[in-house]
């Protein structure tokens, strides 16, 4: 097929000035996009500004021949968001991607978590992809296209010890980009959510030491790409490692009928494993649809009552 070109399009990438959100950066550059660098520059933890990322990506950009501008908005302060967003529409009249990569760690066991800690990663991670996605949205259905992708996690969608207050904003990003996805198809608005494993500051001190080289940041990119391009899937859940990509589906298992009487409960607990038989699932389209196949279930029980009797 044709190589992916992105030119002409307009890329905000927030926490682009290292890790993932830099190598996601240059890429789009590579491929043609004008990009607006977001990045603090803060310390792994969030908590003091350590240097000139967003600036240093930029240069890094534009010695290769691309275009970009650094940004040092917050994405946990909605004025400035609203104002990056403003800038680059002056600069160059549309947003055309956008890419919620922002965030930090605090990681404790959640009885050692304090509730500051477990909020300050709900605001950048989640709260923070709200801001900028909102600040874009309108935007991207006045001119008809647009492609926001969300950084998820496989401690949202699996788990990680330590991990409660990542955990909880990465899955919530999910449930936030099954329902846009919903909302922006009729619009050309494409929302999908990329999990990586990339060995980054935030994360390389998880990784054995003769894995570092393979979960480098390249190897989660081009499904980013992928995500972005004008043939995106929308409502997808993309994992990304070492070149490796596959996805991952929130399912509903054929289940049971138990009704609702006085052993409904002792009912359940008996036909546990057909509750968890994977046999059948599915991936229902909207969440409405749990609720169609259960009022299916009990139409159905019923029926087979009034046959009986």
């Amino acid at each position: 097929m044709p190589p992916i070109r992105l030119d002409g399009q307009v890329a905000i990438v927030t926490g682009a000035g290292g890790g993932l959100g830099r190598s996601h950066a240059i890429e789009l550059a590579r491929r043609g996009a004008k990009v607006v660098i977001n990045d603090l520059g803060v310390a792994r933890d969030g908590r003091t500004t350590v240097s000139s990322a967003a600036e240093d990506v930029v240069r890094e950009i534009q010695a290769a021949g691309g275009v970009a501008v650094a940004s040092v908005a917050s994405v946990t302060d909605g004025a400035q968001v609203l104002r990056m967003v403003e800038e680059t529409m002056d600069r160059w009249g549309r947003v055309d991607i956008l890419v919620n990569n922002a965030g930090f760690l605090r990681d404790r066991s959640f009885s050692k978590m304090s509730l500051d800690d477990f909020e300050a990663i709900l605001d950048v991670h989640l709260m923070g992809a709200v801001r900028c996605t909102k600040a874009v949205w309108d935007i991207m259905k006045g001119q008809a296209y647009g492609r926001i992708v969300m950084t998820t996690s496989s401690s949202g969608l699996y788990g990680n010890f330590g991990q409660a207050n990542y955990g909880a904003a990465k899955m919530g990003l999910v449930g936030l980009m099954q329902t846009l996805a919903q909302e922006g198809l009729k619009y050309g608005v494409h929302v999908n959510c990329l999990a990586p494993s990339a060995a980054t500051r935030m994360t390389e001190e998880l990784f054995p030491e003769d894995e570092l080289a393979l979960l480098a940041p390249g190897g989660v990119t081009p499904g980013l790409v992928y995500l972005v391009s004008a043939d995106a899937p929308t409502k997808t859940i993309l994992c990304a490692g070492a070149g490796a990509f596959a996805c991952s589906h929130v399912t509903l298992t054929e289940g049971i009928y138990a009704g609702s009487g006085p052993l409904a409960a002792e009912t359940i607990a008996l036909n546990a494993a057909a509750l968890a038989d994977r046999a059948g699932e599915v991936v229902p389209g909207t969440g409405f649809e749990q609720s169609k196949r259960e009022i299916l279930k009990a139409h159905a029980a019923l029926q087979r009552t009034r046959t009986v009797a």
